[in-house]
Order: C-alpha cells, then sequence, then structure tokens
C-alpha cells in the first residue's frame, strides 16, 4: 500500500494554508504539535476514510494530553468503531539548550478500524 512516503495535509486555520505533517508507511503515523486538536482529528479522519486501516497518534512532551484528546474525540463524536490497539510510553533523551541531555516523555496510540483486522 503505502511505503515511507510523507504527505502533508492542508488544513485551513485562519485564512492561512498549513498542513500536518503524515508519515506513511503500512500504517499512517500523525504527529501531535502545536495546532488546534480538532486539526488532528481531521486529519485521522481523512486518513481511516482514505482507507487507512491503522493510524498511529504519536506525541511527546506537553503535547501528549492534547493526543489523548485527540483519540478520544475521534473515538466519542466521528467513528465509534475506532478501537485502540495498543499505547506504547517511552522516554527520549534528547540535548537541552544547554547541552544537558533532557529527558522528554513520549507516546504512541495505536488506531485501528474495527473489522479492518
Amino acid at each position: 500500500m503505502y511505503r515511507n512516503t510523507y504527505i502533508c495535509i492542508p488544513i485551513l486555520h485562519n485564512s492561512e494554508d498549513r498542513g500536518i505533517l503524515v508519515a506513511i508507511n503500512s500504517t499512517a503515523e500523525i504527529y501531535i504539535g502545536k495546532k488546534a486538536v480538532m486539526s488532528y482529528v481531521l486529519a485521522c479522519l481523512t486518513l481511516f476514510h482514505d482507507g487507512a486501516s491503522e493510524v498511529v497518534v504519536k506525541a511527546r512532551g506537553r503535547s501528549i494530553s492534547k493526543a489523548v484528546d485527540v483519540v478520544r474525540i475521534l473515538r466519542e463524536n466521528f467513528i465509534r468503531n475506532i478501537k485502540i490497539r495498543g499505547i506504547e510510553i517511552g522516554t527520549e533523551v534528547i540535548a537541552g539548550r544547554n547541552g544537558r541531555p533532557l529527558s522528554i516523555s513520549t507516546i504512541s496510540i495505536r488506531l485501528v478500524k474495527e473489522g479492518s483486522t
């Protein structure tokens, strides 16, 4: 189906054309950042309606709560037959501003449309 390709889903917000980076492998990955929650919900909806059977919502740091909100809104208000296949939490160590190692929490929520697999 898809193979290591990146697409940008355009989102209109405040009269500016913006996009959400989505990695497409065999599963689609949505990276949560600074945009509004509904922008990411729309990106997930678009991927599921375009035939993706599995979408992974990824976030780190302060965006983790937004990732949880995206999944909750998607399941409760839009596509009720989406199941959470798995949740992975972890820590990434990156270089901070002063060069010291900095630990950042990460989350990866794997969603699958019921009946797809």
